[in-house]
């Protein structure tokens, strides 16, 4: 499975573990950056990994930022994206089952390396239910 991943400066370090994580888990990581614990913008990586996504170099991707929400919102802003803030692995697995989420967005500052790889997990190894989900999912995008 292709996955692409970003994050800000306050992500930089669950990035880097989790990039660790997915390559022993034989996973193929795309990493849109950022690359140090240097300031960097939430926007710039969100979009990064939304047209990967998007244009289908990746199946998947996953944000970070400190909160979740600012890297979310930005990657949420592109039609067809649907990225949700997640904090444990029920959420994460609802995210794709529930919502089609295409991206899963962390909250580096308020979850643990642990908490984040089990969210991980849930998302990569869920699957959209469709049915009457399907319906909803058509109402997302603005009219």
């Amino acid at each position: 499975m292709n996955v692409s991943i970003g994050s800000d400066h306050a992500g930089f370090n669950l990035k880097t573990q989790i990039i660790n994580y997915l390559k022993q888990k034989d996973c193929f990581v795309i990493d849109k950056g950022c690359f140090s614990e240097d300031r960097a913008d939430y926007p710039d990586y969100a979009h990064a990994v939304a047209v990967s996504v998007l244009s289908s170099e990746s199946m998947l991707g996953i944000l970070i930022c400190g909160s979740g929400n600012g890297i979310n919102m930005t990657a949420n802003k592109h039609k067809g994206v649907r990225s949700a803030l997640c904090w444990n692995p029920e959420i994460a697995a609802l995210a794709r089952q529930h919502n089609n989420a295409n991206i899963i967005a962390l909250p580096a500052r308020f979850i643990s390396v642990k908490e984040a790889i089990d969210c991980v997990n849930a998302f990569l190894n869920s699957e959209f239910e469709g049915g009457r989900h399907q319906d909803r999912i058509l109402k997302i995008e603005e009219k």
